[in-house]
């Protein structure tokens, strides 16, 4: 496929994540005015999405607490600057299996394992105009566990983030994972055309060279919107492939934690270094509105 650059970027900020990371860096936010002030920072600095996950206020340890999810949603809603709001539906299908002479039953220490009606009902309590479908099962490297999301929980959580309105964001961590949302899209469990988010880097999943970040590519269907990250130290590099291929950018400290080398980095400043690289291309970042136009979102309002 040939290269044909995106000149109206949007960016996306992954505001926390839920990874081991609130020890690493003060800037990580764990409350939620923490990570709503982080978001708010982050549009601010030209995100127009932001991707919240949310983490136990006292451990900073990620958590699936309703009242957590709504404080952080009314906050960034209650804020002077518009931002589209992205929350994650990933959690609850982490499998920890025990040795591997003895992988049943499996360790509750780890595992988190919920329904389909339990993984949403964030979503459907705070209804963000946007939510994370990870759409395949895969072996994650910070912890010896597996990220379970099976075809028919994909499908029943799919239909439900569609019948409430909320616009999935499909996490492809590898190429089956785009085969798997096509095969959604053509079922009628999802709408087209789709938004995706190309997940580099991440191990066990798609590595992060440029070959198969272009198969990646290759396989999103055209009239399809992707964005794409890496983590860590290639994470600028890719906000400046993800537009040269055509798509959008994601930063951001769920991704990486350091603006430079020995500096550790706050989310607006991440998402202010994207904007160079954007602009520095020939590119324009687009805001909050114009996302929505472009990808059929429907705004909330404060407190809806």
């Amino acid at each position: 496929m040939p290269l044909s650059m995106n000149r109206e970027v949007f960016i996306t900020c992954a505001v926390t994540g839920s990874g081991g990371t609130q020890d690493r860096s003060p800037h990580v936010p764990r409350s939620p005015r923490q990570i709503a002030e982080s978001a708010i920072d982050a549009a601010k600095a030209g995100a127009a999405i932001v991707h919240c996950h949310v983490r136990d206020p006292e451990t900073g340890a990620p958590s699936r607490r309703l009242d957590l999810y709504r404080e952080v949603t009314e906050r960034i809603r209650d804020a002077e600057v518009d931002v589209v709001l992205n929350l994650t539906a990933g959690m609850g299908g982490d499998m920890v299996f025990g040795s591997t002479e003895a992988p049943l039953p499996v360790n509750p220490a780890g595992t988190d394992m919920i329904g389909a009606t339990e993984r949403v009902a964030h979503v459907a309590e705070c209804l963000p105009e946007i939510c994370t479908l990870d759409c395949g099962t895969m072996n994650f490297a910070e912890a010896d566990y597996v990220m379970t999301n099976t075809p028919g929980m994909l499908r029943a959580m799919g239909t439900m983030m569609t019948e409430l309105g909320v616009k999935p964001e499909i996490e492809a961590f590898d190429t089956g994972h785009l085969w798997f949302a096509k095969q959604l899209v053509e079922e009628g469990v999802l709408s087209d055309p789709a938004l995706v988010q190309l997940c580099m880097g991440v191990p066990w999943g798609a590595p992060d060279d440029l070959n198969t970040f272009m198969a990646m590519v290759n396989n999103v269907p055209q009239g399809w919107t992707f964005s794409a990250f890496s983590l860590g130290r290639n994470q600028m590099a890719y906000a400046a492939a993800a537009v040269l291929a055509g798509g959008n950018v994601r930063v951001g400290l769920e991704d990486n934690l350091w603006l430079e080398k020995g500096v550790l980095a706050t989310n607006a400043q991440l998402v202010e270094r994207a904007v160079t690289v954007v602009e520095n291309m020939g590119a324009r970042v687009i805001g909050p509105a114009e996302v929505r136009a472009k990808l059929g979102l429907q705004k909330r309002s404060p407190r809806t």
